[in-house]
């Protein structure tokens, strides 16, 4: 268990799979967590990812969201992914960026990670703004990265931070 200074982190677990899968059908998530029909399902593949660590965010004893790290370990070029999403009901609270430097703290500390990316949509502007705080920075626009609900191509926005950036 990690715990952050609002939240905790724990292991997501089966018994998470149909609350995270209730938050990533929210309209403000689904918009940029996919997953196909079947959101359960789509959790259940996160879980059963072994390239993926999968935490549940906890707030006041409830499940708000989860966070995710893949860790790339070829030495020459280790660093770690982040992905992380929450229920809109708590946002603004502070509670992503407090997940994020929960998680990448312990990534560092436990892992020996200095370097760390997210990738959001580029038109997720919010997103961009709380990675912003916690000390992401801009590299490049990643161009037709990912193909939307609509079938077209979406641009992306990767961002890194390195482990004195951390906020």
């Amino acid at each position: 268990m990690l715990r952050g200074e609002v939240v905790t982190l724990r292991p997501a677990a089966a018994t998470d799979v149909a609350r995270l899968a209730a938050i990533r059908a929210e309209p403000e998530v689904r918009r940029w967590w996919r997953g196909g029909d079947d959101l359960v399902a789509a959790v259940e593949a996160d879980l059963a990812d072994e390239t993926l660590s999968v935490y549940a965010i906890e707030h006041d004893g409830r499940v708000v969201g989860a966070i995710q790290s893949y860790a790339e370990d070829d030495p020459d070029y280790r660093h770690a992914s982040v992905d992380i999403f929450l229920d809109p009901s708590v946002r603004g609270a502070g509670l992503g960026g407090d997940a994020i430097r929960t998680l990448i703290r312990h990534l560092i500390d436990a892992h020996g990670h200095h370097r760390f990316t997210i990738d959001p949509a580029a038109a997720n502007t919010a997103a961009i703004r709380a990675y912003a705080k916690v000390g992401f920075r801009p590299v490049g626009i990643l161009r037709r990265y990912e193909r939307g609900d609509d079938g077209r191509w979406h641009d992306g926005l990767l961002m890194d931070l390195l482990a004195d950036d951390l906020r």
